[in-house]
């Protein structure tokens, strides 16, 4: 039997991350159960407290056993954190040593959504792959410079850590625990009867793009504006480094450090996403989409389109369209 803990968070938490990890493992338990086969995990909520409010005392978790009595354990779930980062890792900062001995020991250890920023303060992460929210990847490459963040990725498996995208997205990482433990067989099954699309890879197409201004680098911050402001024009980095008086090299140097993304990058995901909301909200075909955000050329919009999204121009408008979606 998998003996598997599943954190309860002191502070503000993301209460579906507690419960849907323990709905989809009892789920196995009751599918084997009813097929008169011992259940496979033991599941047992961890807490540092006997009562653990969430959601302003509106909700009340109570776990099954306190931290300092679990000395052993298989599977650690990390549910998602939220509210400030720094004060919510110092809440739950008694966490960390015990995530680090059990691993040591044997234990594998899987962080759901912002869940990977706690993952991250153990240390285990550095130079191994780590997914969380897209909303939260500018925060955690600057507060974990040394991990190497996949946030397009819904699932990343790497020397018995897991992680997933953001969000519900935690519900694909569960399946694939799932079947990694119990099989294909089960996993499918319990995907169906928890209507769990499976084999989903990505969280591209659920990403909205908005530039890092979080940062004191007053040049940067107006050239990120203008990228912004001039989607439908051609925009160069020798003209944006021309106009703040900076070197090509210092500009793009500068850049990179206060928002992540080389020049080009942003310029590129700026139009992509003025693109995505034309083909979510309009009638106009991707050619006049593609025009409108200052490209000429439709094997280039298409590519860097899908690249970025990880769907066609097409296919994005047939997803997210309303009018398209009710035709």
């Amino acid at each position: 039997m998998k003996h598997v803990s599943i954190l309860v968070p002191q502070g503000p938490c993301i209460l579906s991350s507690v419960i849907g990890a323990y709905k989809v493992f009892t789920t196995v338990n009751m599918t084997l159960a009813n097929q008169g086969k011992r259940p496979f995990f033991k599941i047992q909520m961890v807490g540092l407290s006997t009562e653990t409010p969430l959601y302003d005392g509106l909700f009340v978790v109570r776990p099954d056993v306190m931290l300092n009595d679990v000395h052993k354990t298989d599977l650690i779930i990390i549910p998602a954190i939220q509210g400030d980062m720094p004060t919510s890792l110092k809440m739950n900062g008694p966490y960390i040593p015990w995530i680090t001995e059990q691993y040591k020991q044997g234990a594998e250890v899987a962080s759901l959504c912002t869940g990977a920023f706690l993952l991250a303060s153990t240390g285990l992460l550095k130079g191994r792959k780590c997914s969380t929210h897209w909303i939260a990847a500018d925060a955690f490459r600057q507060a974990f410079p040394d991990v190497k963040l996949q946030p397009e990725r819904i699932i990343t498996d790497e020397f018995g850590m897991y992680s997933s995208g953001g969000a519900y997205s935690f519900l694909n990482l569960m399946i694939y625990l799932v079947e990694k433990f119990c099989g294909r067989e089960m996993a499918v099954y319990c995907s169906k009867l928890l209507e769990i699309e499976i084999e989903r890879k990505s969280q591209s197409p659920f990403a909205i793009f908005v530039g890092q201004k979080e940062h004191e680098d007053e040049p940067i911050k107006k050239a990120q504006l203008f990228m912004e402001n001039n989607v439908s024009n051609k925009v160069s980095v020798d003209q944006l480094s021309d106009m703040f008086a900076i070197s090509r090299r210092n500009f793009e140097r500068r850049f990179k450090k206060a928002t992540s993304n080389t020049p080009v990058e942003y310029l590129q995901r700026v139009k992509i996403e003025a693109a995505k909301k034309s083909l979510e909200s309009s009638r106009e075909n991707v050619n006049e989409v593609m025009y409108s955000v200052g490209y000429s050329d439709s094997k280039a919009f298409r590519t860097m389109f899908k690249k970025i999204t990880g769907l066609s121009p097409i296919s994005y408008r047939n997803k997210y369209n309303r009018e398209m979606a009710v035709n």
